[in-house]
């Protein structure tokens, strides 16, 4: 379903039948965490998911506040393999043991 801020997110949900006007997200409601409507304009979850459909990746947000920006919350995430159970360092990308690169993608040395 599309976020407020046009992204596709498999998180968001938005119930607008009969005039019903509720929105939430469903990976900060499941870590416990409050949304608003403005977390979604800078959340990585919609890229992260485009970038990256591993089967195996499970994502861990949090809301922070920029360094030097006291009115405005963002959403990081943090990410974890359930197969190598370790955590992933750049979600976008992956662990690199799920989904090896190609041949062709790799650096001879």
């Amino acid at each position: 379903m599309k976020t407020p801020y046009g992204a596709e997110c498999d998180f968001f949900y938005g119930d607008y039948m009969r005039g019903r006007n509720h929105e939430e997200c469903r990976l900060l409601q499941s870590a416990g965490l409050e949304w608003d409507a403005s977390l979604c304009r800078t959340c990585p979850v919609p890229a992260i998911k485009r970038a990256n459909a591993c089967q195996f990746i499970q994502l861990k947000p949090r809301i922070a506040r920029p360094l030097l920006e006291l009115f405005r919350k963002q959403v990081n995430v943090r990410a974890y393999c359930d197969k190598t159970h370790q955590a992933v360092a750049e979600p976008h990308i992956g662990c690199g043991q799920c989904h090896p690169l190609p041949p062709v993608f790799q650096v001879k040395g």
